[in-house]
């Protein structure tokens, strides 16, 4: 195991990687990104904000407002501790709608190597 998968292992509390190489971020909500097809550390940081960022906005697993809102501050706390940022809902929100689910891969990598530069997103 690398040590960039035992960072993200340690950003997710309960996280795990399963026998199909599928990083579960939170098994209930069904938050989760294939581990074993990325090349390098940078292709993780990319999944992490393609398939995560919903989860820390949007994502309403449970059935009372307190339990998604403590799930939504879960995922987004995970993000900004593996990534080593510290992106607010509003951001993430803005995240999810320009990359979220990879819709524009490569604009996540510009963003990514910009310094998460918010401009890029508009």
């Amino acid at each position: 195991m690398t040590d960039t998968e035992l960072k993200l292992l340690d950003s997710f509390p309960k996280s795990y990687i399963n026998m199909h190489g599928e990083f579960i971020a939170h098994e209930r909500a069904n938050e989760y990104f294939i581990l074993k097809n990325c090349a390098d550390d940078f292709d993780i940081r990319c999944k992490v904000l393609e398939w995560l960022s919903r989860g820390a906005c949007k994502t309403e697993p449970y059935k009372t407002y307190r339990k998604n809102e403590e799930f939504n501050l879960f995922m987004l706390n995970g993000i900004n501790k593996f990534l080593e940022t510290n992106f607010n809902t509003r951001e993430m929100l803005r995240i999810y709608e320009k990359l979220g689910n990879a819709c524009n891969h490569e604009k996540t990598v510009e963003f990514i190597r910009s310094g998460y530069e918010f401009d890029l997103l508009n």
